[in-house]
């Protein structure tokens, strides 16, 4: 799937499973929030906190495609198509950073 398709994919799902798009402010708090849930994880699993009971059943690639489904329905709302937005910011990161990261001794 694209991120085309995906934008489209759920802009339909919304339209038809989940009747209207929240406010951007609430899907902006939303996304805050599943972001917060992967970072739980990752301090958990890659960090030093240790797992509560709770935490045993959490699934990392499940709460990444929240934040992604979240994302891009910010993107829906706000006219930014995904796909378009990526390749401008790696041209960027490109041009800015290839000898920044080529010449940084931590990067060795």
């Amino acid at each position: 799937m694209t991120i085309q398709e995906a934008q489209q994919t759920v802009d339909q799902w919304i339209r038809t499973i989940g009747v209207r798009y929240f406010s951007e402010l609430t899907n902006t708090a939303m996304l805050m929030e599943e972001v917060g849930e992967v970072a739980r994880i990752m301090a958990r699993q890659y960090g030093d906190q240790s797992f509560k009971a709770s935490d045993k059943e959490v699934n990392l690639a499940d709460e990444m495609a929240d934040v992604l489904f979240v994302l891009i329905c910010l993107a829906n709302q706000t006219g930014i198509d995904l796909e378009e937005a990526l390749r401008k910011n790696l041209d960027k990161k490109t041009r800015r950073d290839a000898d920044r990261h080529r010449n940084n001794e931590k990067l060795r």
